[in-house]
């Protein structure tokens, strides 16, 4: 997508019972060309074109059949792939209700829970051969405690991916600055024949975001 622009910059008409941060926030949304093609091309979050961008790196969903997203709200992640393999079983899992998306499975449940393992893998008609996370914890202003909270949520995505993924399968997780940590990067070399860190355009750039895609699953060994 062409990150080139012309529209002048827009700016919220009333501030008024708005606080400073959600006034920001607005006027980013206004502005933002990934927002704008987001609704052109019926995605429902700006976050698909950082799969999409991804997907034409690495290759992600070149003959994926069975994908579970985890952390599957609004649902941007899981229309790139019906999108791309449109035969692929895909199996999305949310603690929020989550809109029906078509040929889609959605599951609201904590992807943590004993039950979801099971619960995927039937709804998928095997093991996943490709995992996603675009997951990161509700934030609460302190920098230190919310990087523990969501680098928590990708470790615990890691450890799902390890015990359920089919031999030769991937992993793509967001991250934040400072990539992934040094026990979390033992875990997936330790698994994945390759692991890359990478900032996909769409990611603003203020953003602490990153991603980590781990490749061709060993096995649990």
């Amino acid at each position: 997508m062409s990150r080139s622009d012309k529209n002048p910059s827009k700016r919220v008409k009333t501030a008024k019972g708005r606080t400073a941060s959600q006034v920001r926030w607005l006027e980013r949304q206004l502005n933002d060309p990934y927002v704008r093609q987001a609704k052109a091309d019926g995605y429902r979050s700006r976050a698909a074109y950082k799969l999409i961008e991804l997907d034409e790196r690495f290759a992600l969903l070149k003959g994926a059949a069975r994908v579970v997203d985890l952390g599957i709200a609004p649902g941007g992640w899981a229309q790139v792939v019906r999108a791309r393999v449109p035969k692929a079983q895909v199996v999305g899992i949310d603690l929020l209700l989550v809109e029906p998306i078509e040929g889609v499975t959605i599951f609201q449940m904590d992807f943590m829970a004993d039950a979801a393992p099971q619960a995927l893998t039937d709804a998928l008609g095997g093991q996943p051969d490709l995992i996603l996370s675009d997951m990161a914890a509700n934030t609460v202003g302190h920098k230190q405690t919310d990087h523990l909270r969501t680098m928590g949520l990708v470790e615990a995505a890691a450890w799902f991916a390890v015990d359920n993924l089919e031999e030769g399968g991937a992993f793509v997780a967001k991250v934040l600055a400072g990539g992934t940590d040094t026990e979390l990067l033992t875990l997936l070399k330790k698994h994945f024949t390759s692991v890359k860190h990478a900032k996909p355009p769409a990611s603003r750039k203020g953003s602490s975001e990153w991603y980590v895609i781990a490749q061709k699953f060993k096995g649990r060994g």
